[in-house]
């Protein structure tokens, strides 16, 4: 599974943005996704996750209430709306895949495949 992030940029605090994540592999509908971030000088988190049928989210629960993971399994897409954002979700945000995983899963070394990170600054 290849994937890549985009959506990322400047906003200020209250905005919105949404994350792309496109997928290519033929086992990207048998794959848990995640979306992970990493704020400078912090380990990669957790944001939150999404099953194999899309029937399963799980979030952070800094992210929770403000963040929706969702997926299109027949375009190969993940998706991670972002609203009431603040500061502190200042991150590189990454995609991820478990390929043939389960369950969604929290730790990032359960993820096998990973995009490059797409930037997201939200201003004061």
């Amino acid at each position: 599974v290849q994937l890549q992030a985009s959506g990322g940029g400047l906003v200020q605090a209250g905005g919105s943005l949404r994350l792309s994540c496109a997928a290519s592999g033929r086992t990207f509908s048998k794959s848990p996704m995640g979306w992970f971030r990493q704020a400078p000088g912090k380990e990669r988190e957790f944001a939150a996750g999404i099953s194999r049928s899309g029937d399963s989210t799980s979030y952070a629960e800094s992210a929770k209430g403000r963040f929706t993971i969702s997926r299109d399994n027949a375009k190969n897409m993940v998706y991670l709306q972002m609203n009431s954002l603040k500061f502190e979700d200042t991150a590189v945000y990454f995609c991820a895949a478990d390929e043939y995983g389960m369950t969604i899963r929290r730790s990032p070394v359960s993820y096998e495949y990973w995009g490059q990170g797409t930037l997201v600054t939200v201003s004061s």
